[in-house]
């Protein structure tokens, strides 16, 4: 296996999942673990092979900053790659100088590639990557050579190859670094010479047993929604658990148009009976007024929880289908990541039934795409297992500002209008994800010769293999023209259609 420090990146899960996706088992711990502590954790494994440090936002140049000893790192005898803050890291625990840079590099950068590298084996001079960083190396440690460098001058990579030590100041693990995965595996299988034998099955395979451990003879509650995550849990659950397992279909009042209905036919034709309980009204009045987005998403998660509880006894358990990217994005999984936004599923009462040891979430290290695998294994048909992510909040996070009855009733006849037109023209099963927001501010319009003033709706859509970082799909202007036409004659309460032409990061994915 390799193992991941976890200096607070909201990368590091991607670290992860690109190892997993080259067959290479790895786990993420904070950077002050103990050797103990790894070793006692790692499942199937004997060795640890490779040792990878995480970027972070944090700046080795402060005083307090989260380190590692040499000694620590030296002690398993492996091979090290540092990333971003790892890299800085590294230089300084082993005798170079860090300064805060002239030139920030934030984004796409180009860099050439000046020394041969085992690391960079089969990955041309130039390349593009992705840099997030304000420090930079400007001199290495004794030891150490130039590998690359950016246009800017900065180096870009470095290593200690007779140590096995390797050094990028970029992220290979991002989506917009060309030929990163190459590099990853230049680190596994030349480096660490590892064999890549790992696999989703034998994660799943692993998973079962502790299932079966952690619930005993309690019955273990999941609140369903029909998405993908929440279907192939149940489904999952169901198989191993069998009747202990009570799924609950909560209508918040939420939703897309007539998805009450379909969820609950979905369901039905996998074979599972779904408890149904229409909450809309308590949802909206809990959510009257409030416009704060993180205000929303808590009022959201503690009503869920009231809502599931009311008729459960208190040894139940709460399963949820939480992914890599809720977590890291609501806080570090195993490091001290900085926090981007709460959701539903971490607030309060849930981190209290966790304390209580009441809370079950099995895919809290896998993303989407290792969901839809295992959903494929299962025998979940295509049809829902391609459906875009819906954020848990529902609809109530694709509105900005207070939500009630007008605007939601607004919203769905957008989104669907969108929906179905992209489904249509077979763009749906080509996107990672597609979706409408309604902002709160109106804007002046033209309709039948007269002024008028109404909402303004953005239309999103993005490409992205994970949900971690994603960029903004290139649909036909033809086709966009087509949608924004029928979307304002349709919905007389809207006189605006724009098409949100921002990537992930610096955005994210949903506006709230």
């Amino acid at each position: 296996m390799i193992v991941i420090l976890d200096f607070g990146s909201q990368y590091t899960q991607l670290i992860a999942r690109r190892l997993r996706e080259i067959g290479v088992y790895s786990e993420i711990f904070p950077y002050n673990v103990s050797k103990n502590e790894i070793h006692s954790h790692v499942f199937s494994v004997d060795k640890v092979e490779g040792i990878i440090l995480s970027g972070g936002p944090s700046s080795v140049l402060e005083p307090d900053s989260p380190t590692v000893s040499l000694e620590f790192l030296e002690e398993f005898g492996v091979p090290i790659l540092g990333i971003c803050y790892g890299m800085q890291l590294i230089c300084k625990l082993k005798g170079g100088k860090l300064e805060k840079s002239k030139f920030r590099e934030y984004g796409y950068t180009e860099l050439e590639i000046v020394s041969n590298s085992k690391l960079f084996r089969g990955v041309p001079n130039s390349i593009v990557v992705w840099m997030s960083h304000g420090d930079s190396v400007v001199k290495l440690p004794d030891s150490f050579k130039t590998v690359a460098i950016t246009r800017n001058g900065i180096i870009a990579s470095a290593e200690d190859e007779k140590n096995k030590i390797f050094c990028v100041q970029f992220h290979p693990e991002v989506f917009h670094t060309q030929y990163g995965k190459e590099i990853l595996k230049n680190f596994a299988f030349e480096i660490c010479n590892l064999n890549g034998n790992w696999s989703v099955e034998k994660f799943i395979e692993y998973n079962e047993k502790e299932i079966k451990n952690f619930v005993g003879d309690r019955d273990v509650v999941m609140a369903v929604s029909g998405g993908v995550d929440s279907t192939v849990m149940a489904v999952y659950l169901s198989k191993i658990i069998g009747n202990k397992l009570i799924p609950i279909f909560v209508n918040t009042g939420l939703l897309r148009m007539n998805e009450e209905e379909e969820v609950i036919e979905n369901f039905k034709s996998l074979g599972i009976k779904v408890r149904y309980i229409d909450a809309s009204e308590e949802f909206l009045y809990a959510l009257k007024g409030i416009k704060d987005p993180e205000e929303k998403r808590k009022i959201i998660g503690r009503k869920f929880v009231e809502v599931l509880f009311k008729d459960i006894k208190e040894s139940d358990i709460l399963a949820q289908g939480t992914l890599y990217p809720d977590v890291i994005e609501t806080s570090s999984v195993k490091g001290p990541s900085a926090t981007i936004k709460t959701h539903h599923n971490r607030v309060k009462e849930i981190r209290q039934l966790e304390k209580e040891g009441r809370i079950l979430e099995p895919f809290k290290f896998l993303f989407k795409d290792e969901v839809r695998k295992l959903g494929k294994v299962l025998g979940i048909p295509d049809r829902i297992l391609n459906r875009h992510p819906f954020p848990g909040p529902g609809l109530a996070v694709r509105i900005i500002g207070d939500v009630n009855y007008e605007k939601l009733n607004i919203l769905r006849k957008v989104d669907k209008i969108f929906i179905d037109n992209l489904k249509n023209e077979g763009f749906y099963d080509k996107v990672w994800q597609s979706f409408a927001v309604l902002l709160s501010d109106k804007a002046v319009g033209v309709m039948g010769d007269e002024r008028s003033y109404g909402y303004v709706v953005v239309l999103r859509s993005v490409d992205s293999v994970d949900g971690m970082t994603a960029d903004w799909s290139r649909l036909p202007y033809d086709f966009l023209n087509k949608v924004a036409n029928e979307i304002i004659r349709e919905v007389h309460e809207v006189t605006r259609v724009v098409y949100d032409i921002t990537s992930k990061p610096p955005a994210t994915i949903e506006w709230e």
